[in-house]
């Protein structure tokens, strides 16, 4: 959110307009940083020194000032500007659905529940929204209780310039990096290994392809090494000729090189917010994966391979099963006529682009300044 913060408020300031950035200052927490009243120390910070702070700031800005909100997590403080010209971004309500219980994969404590309350409470004040997908906007209106006199889809754009890279350079790339792989390609998965991302499923989706060839290409999983029971009981069925290879910390272009020498993306996520690497994937064209539920089916685009969200009743076998014959699909539908696959995949690729996010931002955050 910082960097999406910076992101927006660097455009804005290239338009012309002032842009000053307000968050909580490390004031008590730094006092007890390694004391058990950390955590306590931070919420004096953030909910009683913060909202002072703001009250006081207000008293001397320009009456003509948009106070945004990067992210609906900071709805506890929408309320200081609810009666002044205010805009909240909604990425992904994946944490408030839960507190709900309606994510039974991602039980939340009492105390969550009691947070995301007080969040969601915070954020119905608000009146003008912009949602990264039409899931995140039914969302809102649905789980958030909002009654919006705006409420307003804009994609996100790619933040970093993705676009296929030649092989060579993208071998080389990857060796620096420590991932070295063969020419052949290789099934790719990026993933921050949250319950969302679905990685024991995509491990056992990838047991069911290996199982079918005595030289199966090899799963890179750009993820964080696995401790979940679940993953490591889909580990140990990857049968003896498949290769499974966890990378962490790849700068962007690593990841580039590795979009471009896969042969596929696998990413069958739960849940998403918006779900980036579909966009990157293709934008390096590189053939997806994904969930057919959205936002997955919002923006993987006609070329995708989508397979059913995979739920808790769901037999596992046959999800696998089914996953592997669409991704064999998938790669010998590419295989067959790769330029032209790649052309439409970068052409829908292009439509999710900073500059025109950036645009669809500015027009709105004058059209609500001008409702004032």
């Amino acid at each position: 959110m910082p960097r999406f913060a910076r992101m927006v408020g660097e455009a804005m300031q290239d338009r012309g307009h002032q842009v000053t950035y307000w968050a909580p200052q490390d004031r008590f927490h730094r006092l007890f940083a390694h004391t058990r009243l950390a955590k306590w120390a931070g919420y004096v910070d953030q909910y009683l020194l913060f909202p002072l702070e703001v009250k006081r700031r207000l008293k001397s800005c320009p009456p003509q000032s948009l106070y945004v909100f990067c992210d609906q997590a900071l709805g506890p403080w929408v309320p200081l500007v609810a009666h002044l010209p205010h805009v909240v971004h909604a990425h992904d309500l994946l944490a408030l659905r839960s507190a709900l219980g309606l994510i039974p994969e991602n039980p939340t404590s009492f105390t969550g529940r009691l947070y995301q309350r007080y969040i969601r409470h915070g954020f119905q004040r608000a009146r003008h929204f912009i949602s990264v997908s039409h899931r995140t906007r039914r969302d809102l209106d649905t789980y958030g209780g909002v009654y919006a006199l705006t409420s307003e889809v804009v994609y996100n754009g790619l933040n970093y310039p993705y676009r296929p890279m030649r092989r060579d350079e993208a071998l080389a790339t990857l060796q620096g990096a420590g991932a070295p792989l063969g020419e052949q390609g290789h099934i790719l998965h990026i993933g921050g290994g949250q319950w969302y991302k679905n990685t024991a499923g995509v491990i056992q989706l990838y047991a069911q392809y290996a199982s079918r060839h005595a030289h199966p290409l090899p799963l890179l999983m750009v993820s964080p090494q696995p401790t979940a029971p679940d993953v490591l009981a889909a580990l140990a069925a990857v049968p003896a000729q498949g290769s499974v290879i966890f990378k962490q910390g790849l700068d962007n272009e690593a990841v580039r090189a590795a979009y471009s020498l896969a042969r596929a993306l696998l990413f069958p996520s739960l849940a998403e917010g918006f779900g980036w690497p579909i966009i990157e994937a293709q934008a390096c064209g590189c053939p997806v994966i994904t969930t057919d539920e959205a936002p997955m089916n919002e923006i993987g685009g006609p070329l995708t391979q989508y397979l059913p969200v995979l739920r808790t009743d769901t037999n596992m076998a046959e999800w696998s099963s089914d996953g592997a014959d669409r991704l064999e699909a998938l790669m010998q539908a590419h295989a067959a006529h790769p330029q032209d696959h790649q052309v439409r995949l970068l052409q829908w690729a292009g439509q999710f682009t900073q500059q025109q996010a950036i645009d669809a931002y500015a027009r709105i955050y004058e059209r609500v300044l001008a409702c004032r």
